[in-house]
C-alpha cells in the first residue's frame, strides 16, 4: 500500500483544518442539512448510499465521475469530510489503495463500512479458456469498525482478488444490504427508511439482473476483449467468455508488455472477436490500436464501458442500474 510523506500528510492536514475552519456545512455533501453525513469512497457505493439512505443521509464522494480509482491521491477536501462523517462507506478489497492513511490523517471517529463483506470474490486474473476461480469471503472474517479503534485494513484486499464487485447484481445486493445495516446503527430513528429504501432497491436489482440474463443469453457470440480486467464478476454472472485485456491486470497502474499486446491480438484474431471495448475513464487509444492491428472495431467515445465507476449524472453511466444496461446493451450491441 502506498504511504504518504510525513511532509505530504502534514501539508494535506494544515490544508483539511483551514477547510473545515471557513466551511461547517458539510460542504461537498448531498445534504448538508441531514443528521446522517457519510463519506463514500467511490461513484458506486455513494450512489447505492443516496438511494439507501434518501433524505435522511446527506453524503459527499470521494472519487467523481470518469476517475480512475486505482490512482487516486485525496484532497484537503476529502479528509475535512471523513473528519466530520458518522459512516464512511468503501468499496474494500483493495480497490482504495489510499484509503487506511487517508482515514488514520483525518481523525475521524466514523464507522467504517466494507460493502465487500459476504461478497464471493474472484481470486487472481484471467487466462485464456480458464474459469474463473473465487473465494467465499467469510462474513465475520472483518466487522465495520469505529475508525477511532482501528483504521479500515482491507484483510482480503491483496492483487489476487478483484475488487470490481458491483459487476454482478447479485452481489450488489449485498453491498446495499451492508449499507443499509450501517446506516440503521448509525441512526436508528431511520432504521425503517433505510429498511423500506433497501427493499424497493432489491427488487429494482433483481429486475436488472433478469434483464440481463435474457439480454446476454441472446448472443451467439459472447467473446469479450477490454482496457483491462474490470468485467470478471459480469463474465462469470452471464456466461460471457473474457479473451484478454489490453491491461493484463485488476490495476489500471500495470505496465503494459510488447509480448502480452502481441498475443492478444493473435487471439482476437484467432477466436474470432468483433470488438475492442474501452473504457470511460481510460484513454481509447491502445483499444483503437490493437483493434485496428486485429481488424476489428473498437467501441470508444460515448459508447464506452464503465469499467471503474460511474459516469456524469447526465451520462448513460450516471447511476448504478443505467451504467449496467449501458453497459450490457453496448456489448450486446455490438458482439451480435
Amino acid at each position: 500500500m502506498r504511504r504518504f510523506s510525513a511532509a505530504v500528510i502534514t501539508t494535506v492536514l494544515l490544508a483539511a483544518t483551514a477547510v473545515a475552519c471557513g466551511d461547517d456545512s458539510g460542504s461537498g455533501s448531498s445534504n448538508p442539512k441531514a443528521a446522517l453525513q457519510v463519506v463514500a469512497t467511490t461513484t458506486v457505493v455513494a450512489d447505492y448510499a443516496r438511494v439507501i439512505g434518501g433524505d435522511r443521509v446527506g453524503v459527499y464522494g470521494v472519487l467523481k465521475p470518469n476517475v480512475d480509482a486505482h490512482d487516486y491521491e485525496p484532497s484537503p477536501a476529502d479528509l475535512n469530510a471523513m473528519k466530520k462523517a458518522k459512516v464512511i462507506v468503501t468499496n474494500g478489497v483493495g480497490l482504495e489503495e489510499w484509503l487506511e492513511d487517508t482515514i488514520e490523517s483525518s481523525n475521524t471517529t466514523a464507522t467504517v463500512v466494507d460493502t465487500s463483506e459476504g461478497v464471493t470474490l474472484r481470486e487472481g486474473g484471467h487466462e485464456h479458456g480458464d474459469e474463473d476461480h473465487a473465494d467465499e469471503k467469510k462474513a465475520d472474517e472483518k466487522q465495520a469498525t469505529g475508525a477511532s479503534g482501528a483504521a479500515a485494513e482491507d484483510d482480503h484486499g491483496d492483487e489476487d482478488h478483484d475488487p470490481h464487485i458491483w459487476h454482478d447484481p447479485k452481489n450488489a445486493k449485498i453491498m446495499v444490504a451492508n449499507i443499509a445495516k450501517a446506516f440503521a446503527a448509525a441512526d436508528p430513528a431511520g432504521a425503517a427508511t433505510y429498511e423500506k429504501n433497501l427493499a424497493a432497491y432489491t427488487v429494482e436489482l433483481d429486475a436488472l439482473d433478469a434483464e440481463l440474463v435474457k439480454t446476454f443469453g441472446a448472443l451467439t457470440n459472447k467473446k469479450l476483449v477490454t482496457n483491462h480486467d474490470a468485467f470478471g464478476y459480469l463474465v462469470g454472472a452471464y456466461d460471457l467468455e473474457f479473451v484478454g485485456s489490453i491491461i493484463p491486470s485488476f490495476d489500471t497502474s500495470a505496465e503494459l508488455s510488447a509480448a502480452d499486446l502481441k498475443d492478444l491480438v493473435a487471439a482476437i484474431k484467432g477466436e474470432g472477436v468483433k470488438a475492442v471495448f474501452s473504457e470511460s475513464s481510460l484513454p481509447a487509444k491502445t483499444a483503437k490500436t490493437i483493434a485496428d492491428e486485429a481488424g476489428v472495431k473498437v467501441v470508444a467515445g460515448d459508447d464506452a464501458l464503465y469499467g471503474d465507476g460511474l459516469g456524469t449524472a447526465s451520462s448513460d453511466g450516471g447511476t448504478y442500474l443505467k451504467m449496467m444496461r449501458h453497459n450490457a446493451t453496448t456489448i450486446a450491441k455490438n458482439l451480435a
